[in-house]
């Protein structure tokens, strides 16, 4: 590995398509994605989505549309989308910029005092994550349960591994 520090960027995986109810937004500014903010917590409280979905899990939404969206302006820039896939299982959040050659690269060896961390964090809260490039674009995106079923993903991570082969065996 020679002496590069090493640099964990997100995994290179396509936008998933999930259906659902399509919410999106321009982003111009960093003053708009609390606005923005403020409106998906609108749309998330309307009683169909709130009943279908814990308050955590809720919580957990705005926190990374949050991370995501100012990441988006911060180290992306120009034209920024964000679009919203309500589905029956939870979301799905995608933020788009300009900047197509600069891939999400999560802080290593930084003092959390320093910031940084968000990318860190929707690692946590969601479910799976990655981003895609496209002509002139770069997609980052999120997808997080609904809080009310655990996920297929997360009841895989849930099970206890099967041994590998005959050789352990428990009596």
């Amino acid at each position: 590995m020679g002496d590069e520090p090493v640099r964990e960027a997100w995994p290179t995986a396509p936008v998933p398509s999930v259906p659902g109810d399509v919410w999106h937004w321009q982003l111009e500014a960093m003053h708009v994605v609390s606005r923005v903010r403020s409106d998906l917590r609108a749309r998330i409280a309307h009683p169909s989505v709130a009943s279908a979905s814990t308050e955590d899990a809720r919580d957990g939404l705005l926190l990374v549309f949050e991370e995501l969206a100012s990441n988006a302006l911060r180290h992306g820039g120009g034209d920024v989308r964000a679009l919203v896939v309500a589905g029956a299982e939870g979301w799905l959040l995608d933020l788009s910029d300009e900047a197509p050659e600069k891939p999400p690269v999560p802080a290593i060896d930084r003092d959390p005092a320093l910031g940084g961390m968000g990318l860190h964090l929707v690692t946590q809260l969601s479910s799976s994550f990655g981003w895609e490039q496209r002509p002139g674009r770069k997609h980052v995106w999120a997808r997080l349960p609904s809080g009310r079923a655990a996920a297929p993903e997360q009841a895989q991570r849930d099970r206890l591994p099967e041994p590998r082969s005959g050789d352990s065996r428990r009596d």
